[in-house]
């Protein structure tokens, strides 16, 4: 990857292993864009549900949104969520968790045709698989480090941490799996896969700019 160069680099990280913290601290560093929480907010604004609810949801198989209906706010105006028209969609009966990643696919590859950016999530190192200049991470960790990270970041005890990550981890692979054909735990897919075990998140993030350079 040339850094001189508009480039993207993905973040893919399992839940607990600090992955979104080393993620913003790199586009700090590096003070290019940063993508993650900032599109789930915008989708949890278009389709009135909240994050918690986005994340359980896109896990589920079939097209979950007709059960809901009654829950669901119209989409308001692309002004008001601060989102270019071009990314926004009218709401419509048959919205699927397939439009959600049409959506985010949209709003991600926007956001780096204005510039180089960190993406955090979001199934990134599928999106930009054909991008010409880009670095695709992912940041694992041992369970034990995970479950510490999540009692302390939730106030959760050992138990409901663990059923937290196991929720997590099942919700994120099926919604990857469904949309891209892939894993996310498929090594193939990264540059640079890094055990957050023994480091701090800005320990992570200059060993990527290590490997940048």
């Amino acid at each position: 990857m040339i850094t001189k160069d508009t480039f993207v680099i993905t973040i893919s990280r399992e839940v607990g292993s600090g992955g979104h913290t080393v993620g913003k601290l790199l586009a700090e560093k590096l003070g290019v864009r940063y993508c993650d929480k900032i599109l789930v907010e915008s989708l949890e604004k278009q389709f009135g549900l909240s994050v918690s609810a986005i994340e359980k949801l896109k896990g589920e198989k079939g097209n979950w949104l007709t059960d809901i209906l009654s829950k669901v706010t119209p989409m308001p105006s692309a002004q008001m969520l601060g989102v270019d028209p071009k990314f926004s969609q009218e709401f419509k009966v048959n919205v699927t968790s397939g439009d959600i990643f049409k959506a985010e696919v949209e709003i991600l590859e926007g956001v780096a045709q204005m510039g180089s950016c960190v993406v955090a999530g979001r199934s990134g190192f599928f999106v930009f698989r054909n991008h010409p200049n880009k670095l695709n991470v992912f940041i694992t960790a041992s369970m034990p480090h995970r479950i510490a990270r999540v009692m302390k970041k939730q106030n959760l005890a050992e138990e409901s941490a663990k059923a937290v990550i196991d929720g997590i981890d099942q919700a994120r692979e099926n919604y990857i799996k469904r949309y891209t054909g892939k894993s996310r735990y498929d090594l193939r897919n990264y540059d640079l896969v890094l055990n957050a075990d023994n480091h701090t998140e800005e320990e992570l993030a200059n060993i990527i700019l290590s490997y940048l350079k």
